[in-house]
């Protein structure tokens, strides 16, 4: 499995690298003068198309994003690089991109559900500390209200409080 990333990596970075240090060729050359020379020749301007069935050099159909089965098969195409065809390209760029937006979407999943547990247990425990805190509370008041009771009865006012009736 690595070495097919590893693979695919260095396929992406090469066909990159190719594409970016292409020259170009002079504005008003066209790609259709390329014709006889090789695909290594016409490849070496960006604009240009190499197909393999018909071995003639054409200008890319920049109106199209695929260029048309009419105009070159995506078999023989070869843009960039001439020891990869259209298809191909086309097929390694859609798993690639779908691999990665499946890796984003597990990782934000896995992300919003640690974050919800880590929020669960962070709640558990609050309520933990505030039951902990409610029950010595608790504990307080009866401790202070015996006590309260003990020097009531040591001076004698355990009785009824006289204003007790008023309420």
């Amino acid at each position: 499995m690595m070495d097919l990333r590893s693979f695919v990596a260095a396929l992406l970075l090469v066909f990159s690298l190719a594409t970016v240090f292409a020259e170009t060729s002079a504005p008003g050359k066209a790609c259709e003068s390329s014709n006889a020379t090789n695909c290594e020749e016409c490849l070496r301007n960006v604009t240009c198309l190499w197909c393999i069935k018909t071995k003639s050099c054409i200008t890319y159909p920049v109106s199209t994003i695929l260029p048309p089965h009419a105009l070159c098969p995506l078999n023989d195409a070869r843009w960039g690089l001439c020891w990869m065809n259209f298809q191909i390209l086309i097929i390694t760029l859609a798993v690639v991109g779908g691999v990665i937006i499946i890796a984003f979407l597990v990782c934000l999943f896995c992300c919003c559900k640690c974050e919800n547990v880590g929020s669960n247990r962070f709640q558990a425990r609050m309520q933990k500390q505030a039951n902990t805190v409610k029950t010595k509370q608790e504990e307080r008041r009866a401790e202070m209200k015996q006590r309260h009771d003990e020097i009531r009865k040591k001076y004698g006012l355990s009785g009824q409080n006289p204003y007790s009736r008023f309420a």
